[in-house]
């Protein structure tokens, strides 16, 4: 049986390469203040699931299939089965709402990508192993994450793109608050490993 984060990860791709060829369903799809304030609400979650481009799928897909079937085993055995998909989907409708709230009245303004979900999903994995090692670039999690989020507030800042960069940094933060709330002693636990530079 496939675990939930092969799911997804089929789920995108083909829905990205879909929207790759086809226009329509890629307007459709993706985040577009006036169409959502004229209720089409539903796009907080499908912009989640097409790309900009083949570089950006690939970024967010490898990222989402190294870090989420650990994060999906540890919510699975502590929380509950859904408890994976609650993070990932709500990441990624809770870190468009703050994008939307700014460019509600923008109508030039669109965004798209799983980048929150994928946020929430390595900012749970560093809290569980901060020290761990990434293969490229070469750095613990902890400092990876840091620096994801500079690079995420500064090219927010530039907005030359349709990628929300912006949901980089509100995913990372639900990630680390869904966490705490659904698993409160590791917030403890987070310090202690923290602190441990040579463990896991």
């Amino acid at each position: 049986m496939l675990s939930q984060t092969l799911i997804l990860i089929i789920l995108t791709v083909l829905l990205s390469f879909s929207a790759f060829n086809n226009q329509k369903l890629y307007g459709d799809l993706i985040l577009y203040p006036p169409a959502v304030n004229r209720g089409q609400y539903y796009r907080f979650l499908t912009s989640g699931f097409i790309h900009a481009d083949m570089q950006h799928l690939l970024f967010n897909m490898l990222t989402l299939y190294f870090f989420g079937q650990g994060i999906e085993s540890i919510l699975t055995t502590y929380v509950g089965k859904w408890a994976f998909l609650t993070l990932y989907l709500g990441a990624i409708v809770v870190s468009d709402i703050p994008s939307y709230l700014k460019n509600k009245n923008n109508s030039h303004y669109a965004s798209l990508g799983a980048s929150g979900g994928v946020s929430a999903i390595v900012f749970a994995y560093i809290i569980f192993a901060p020290w761990a090692w990434f293969a490229f670039p070469p750095v613990p999690a902890i400092l990876f994450g840091i620096g994801y989020m500079w690079y995420s507030i500064y090219m927010g800042k530039k907005g030359t793109d349709n990628v929300n960069h912006d949901a980089h940094l509100w995913g990372a933060l639900f990630g680390i608050a869904f966490i705490f709330i659904m698993m409160p002693d590791q917030v403890l636990g987070f310090i202690q490993r923290l602190m441990d530079v040579q463990g896991p």
